[in-house]
């Protein structure tokens, strides 16, 4: 059954192509497996609610733009009739009537690991306004409310300064404050060189676009629509994760070539529900929320059917996702054994509204069997963050650059988890909190900056599974380096571009390590704790102030290779200069054998279904017929131009 769904469409219709539905939540009430709903043309101002999912893989609901059109979901709705206080703020009193059951100017942004954005601890709330498409700003109190010109204020932790071309090319901020009683919400605008009554002002009312209510409905898909506006709230591992758009516990969602943007917290989330906590961290402060994270894992294996067979396998493929508060994509627990593929990921956290520790263009704790592969990712916090159990986790063939702390950063897990054939290009390439990651042939223009984890012990599974085999600290070490081309560019990360050979120059080589547990009379727990974990690094090529491994087999390192990127049109391109040395240098192949277990999860570093990781494929999927090193099948000396991503 094929069911429509038309602005000019009725409720009472039956939903035919002749007879189309109003809204896309009634067809959302009828369809049923292996059905679909094409919505037309039009801006559709609901949150759509799924009541059923469908059965398979092969026996899906979905949801698609009709071919052609354009649909677009907001969470939002457009105000009018604006009354003129005094310069250039107006106000606007509403009923709260207006909200029905959430009113997002009354609701603070709250939860475990998110901090006050100031030093006077004003409050953020999950509302937002837009003027024109712009995200404005919240004001701290009314005589902010009045503050003209560019923002300069900041957050704790971060520069100060807004860059001044993510939001507002115009240089113009513009500001908004809101009060709440009984009856009435009033707020005001500081709408500067505008009239709102001659723009296009709206107001996000609703926390979701598309997001059912019920968990466990699955095999779904999203295709082809514009979303925006959500009022989400934060986000963390240790709560109901809410984004504008996802499964809610569920399995087999496929969301695809959508354009999704102005999320006030998360845009898509793949996380957990609510019954396996709520922010006790936050709300009673009797124990961490690192000891409320690990008993949500246990809560979801023993009681929310946290397995294979209920939850993940998700596809999220082909979309842009931009201009969010929180994550492009966040996840704890629901993501498992999920494809996040050739998503242009961008403009997250730049408002610099908030922070949190749980910002970034991709955010995932538990991403077993994640493969997270062709994402062009920048101007984020973060990259991709992988926070806890990245077990069997790949990130390969991904662009990277001016993200701030970090590309990629893998934290308190133990591995495998796999980082190939990236173009790593801020400053901070890679941050490894972490054991057994696996880093072959990948540039890093900036700082691999390593480090154990001594307080903060964390499960690990068996093999492709959710069923917990163990749980340990993170010693640091582990780790396999194998064809990478570091840069150590610029003199402000110099020192931590050092650190990751002194780091890794203090643990053992395989044949050192076993000859120190050999030396032991008897092997304690003190033995395995102390003694220096082995590291595997071989014919990666140094330049600037990248220095090898100690023991490293083959290295090379040579006085300057460059890379950048620029944009035209809508391609990316990038520019890697390498000497004869690099363009010649010939390395051994990487394969799943030769990379071997990591020590505590024993489990290989291959692919999800248990194959071995291809390695001769580069970035672009081509084969390399003569292994060198670095993501690219072929290089020569001089300048390589690249044309790395196509809109």
């Amino acid at each position: 059954m094929i069911y429509h769904v038309s602005l000019s469409g009725s409720d009472l219709a039956a939903g035919g192509k002749d007879a189309p539905f109003r809204t896309i939540n009634r067809a959302a009430a009828v369809a049923a497996p292996g059905d679909t709903v094409q919505v037309h043309e039009g801006t559709y101002r609901e949150w759509v609610d799924p009541r059923n999912g469908g059965l398979s893989e092969d026996c899906r609901i979905t949801y698609e733009a009709a071919p052609g059109k354009h649909p677009v979901i907001k969470g939002s709705e457009v105000v009018t009739d604006w009354e003129k206080v005094a310069g250039t703020v107006w106000k606007k009193v509403l009923p709260n009537s207006f909200f029905g059951d959430y009113n997002p100017y009354a609701d603070v942004l709250a939860g475990d690991w998110i901090r006050k954005p100031h030093d006077d601890g004003y409050d953020v709330h999950t509302g937002d306004i837009y003027i024109n498409g712009a995200s404005m700003f919240e004001a701290s109190s009314m005589e902010d409310l009045y503050k003209a010109g560019v923002r300069t204020e900041g957050y704790s932790g971060y520069s100060s300064a807004l860059p001044k071309d993510i939001l507002h090319p115009e240089q113009t901020v513009y500001r908004w404050y809101a009060q709440v009683d009984d009856s009435t919400t009033v707020i005001w605008g500081n709408f500067q060189d505008k009239d709102p009554n001659r723009e296009t002002v709206e107001i996000n009312v609703r926390p979701c676009c598309f997001f059912p209510r019920q968990t466990g409905l699955n095999y779904i898909t999203v295709r082809g629509f514009e979303m925006a506006h959500a009022a989400c709230q934060w986000a963390p591992p240790t709560a109901e994760q809410i984004g504008m758009v996802g499964p809610h516990w569920a399995k087999g969602w496929i969301i695809e070539n959508c354009d999704l943007h102005d999320a006030k917290c998360c845009a898509i989330s793949i996380g957990k529900e609510a019954s396996t906590g709520q922010n006790f961290s936050y709300r009673f402060g009797r124990k961490s929320g690192h000891r409320y994270q690990a008993e949500s894992i246990f809560a979801a294996l023993n009681g929310a059917g946290w397995s294979k067979d209920n939850i993940g396998s998700h596809i999220i493929r082909n979309n842009m996702i931009h201009n969010c508060g929180q994550c492009g994509i966040v996840g704890h627990l629901g993501g498992v054994f999920s494809r996040i593929e050739h998503n242009h990921i961008y403009n997250i956290g730049r408002k610099r509204e908030f922070w949190g520790h749980e910002m970034a263009g991709i955010k995932l704790h538990a991403a077993i069997d994640v493969v997270i592969e062709g994402n062009n990712i920048h101007d984020t916090n973060c990259g991709t963050w992988l926070d806890w159990q990245a077990q069997g986790t790949r990130v390969t063939r991904n662009l990277y650059y001016k993200n701030d702390r970090a590309d990629v950063m893998v934290e308190v897990t133990h591995g495998p988890c796999t980082v190939d054939n990236n173009l790593l290009l801020s400053d901070y390439a890679t941050v490894n909190h972490a054991q057994g990651t696996a880093f072959v042939h990948n540039v890093m223009r900036g700082a691999a900056f390593p480090q154990p984890v001594f307080e903060r012990a964390t499960p690990y599974h068996l093999p492709h599974s959710t069923a917990v085999k163990g749980y340990m600290a993170v010693y640091g070490g582990d780790d396999r380096l194998y064809n990478n081309l570091l840069f150590g560019e610029t003199e402000a990360i110099a020192k931590h571009s050092a650190n990751f050979s002194q780091y890794y120059d203090s643990f053992s080589t395989s044949e050192e390590y076993v000859k120190q547990l050999n030396g032991q009379a008897y092997r304690s727990l003190k033995t395995y704790s102390e003694t220096p974990q082995p590291v595997w690094i071989a014919e990666n090529v140094y330049a600037g102030h990248a220095k090898p491994f100690r023991a490293e087999k083959d290295p090379t390192t040579v006085s300057k290779m460059a890379v950048s990127i620029e944009k035209k049109g809508g391609e990316w391109i990038l520019c890697l200069t390498v000497p004869q040395a690099v363009a010649d240098k010939i390395c051994e192949t990487v394969t799943t054998k030769r990379l071997g277990t990591p020590r505590i999860t024993e489990e290989p570093y291959e692919n999800p279904d248990g194959s071995p990781i291809d390695f001769t494929k580069d970035y672009f999927g081509n084969t390399r017929e003569t292994i060198i090193p670095g993501p690219f099948a072929a290089l020569s000396a001089g300048e390589n131009r690249f044309t790395v991503w196509k809109d």
